[in-house]
């Protein structure tokens, strides 16, 4: 059964200038660095990111947002169900985003680019925030109620925030989790012609429940990722296939160099 990535059978892949792959893996690996410094600089802001958990979480109740307990109480009916959580939040984030990227690479350049830069913008955009509004995930917050999973059940990719030099812990909103995932699934079902393409939406769905139950991230963090996300789309804008008299012939990009693929109509 054909996967919703694959192409129709006999479609040959997409045809545009390819990025030199070393240039894209230092580029990649640059902006990566970048982020995490640019998070660096954002660490020891303690008190005003539990001042600003205590907003976020009383704005949520004011607007009658659903309570992020109730995902938890289903994660934790069970041992292996909430063990699955905390697996997937620790370790599908960036290979999903990864393998994401090299399959667009392989297989759709012209589609890689727009991906490449959508991402890079809203990477750019959540550091922005996460400096000016550092904010303590729901899990370090006592008013929630909530239980850090990772921290009880395993595995954690958080130590203690005192001691803890790897990551910043006070950079809950936006959550790029669910940020990458929700572009991940939009760039899949762009690129791609299956009519099953759609079930892409569940990886922002199922990571949306994952990083609200395990306690990481609260609602409006996600709201907030997909506010930046919508704007990043509007202006980088996605290669399209436009019908063409070559019917199911080769893909090729517009002479405007716009990005357009046209002579892949079906």
């Amino acid at each position: 059964m054909k996967a919703p990535t694959e192409p129709d059978r006999g479609e040959p892949p997409e045809a545009g200038a390819r990025p030199p792959l070393l240039r894209e893996l230092l580029l990649v690996a640059g902006l990566f660095l970048v982020y995490k410094f640019g998070r660096q600089l954002a660490t020891g802001h303690t008190d005003d990111a539990f001042r600003n958990a205590h907003r976020v979480w009383d704005l949520e109740r004011a607007v009658r947002l659903p309570g992020e307990g109730s995902v938890q109480s289903v994660l934790l009916h069970g041992d292996t169900l909430v063990h699955t959580a905390n697996v997937f939040y620790a370790g599908v984030h960036f290979p999903a985003t990864a393998a994401f990227l090299v399959w667009l690479y392989l297989r759709r350049p012209a589609h890689y680019v727009w991906a490449r830069r959508v991402l890079a913008a809203v990477t750019a955009a959540a550091l922005v925030v996460h400096l000016v509004f550092p904010l303590a995930p729901p899990r370090m917050l006592a008013a929630t109620g909530l239980v850090d999973t990772a921290r009880v059940f395993g595995p954690s990719v958080y130590g203690p925030p005192e001691t803890d030099h790897l990551s910043n812990q006070f950079a809950a909103m936006p959550s790029l989790h669910f940020g990458w995932a929700l572009m991940v699934a939009i760039g899949l079902i762009v690129a791609t012609r299956s009519r099953r393409r759609w079930l892409w939406l569940l990886h922002p769905a199922l990571t949306l429940l994952v990083v609200v139950g395990t306690a990481n991230h609260y609602w409006l963090d996600a709201i907030v990722a997909t506010a930046l996300l919508g704007p990043a789309l509007a202006v980088v804008h996605a290669p399209r296939r436009t019908a063409g008299t070559a019917g199911r012939g080769t893909a090729r990009l517009s002479p405007a160099g716009d990005g357009v693929l046209v002579g892949a109509g079906r």
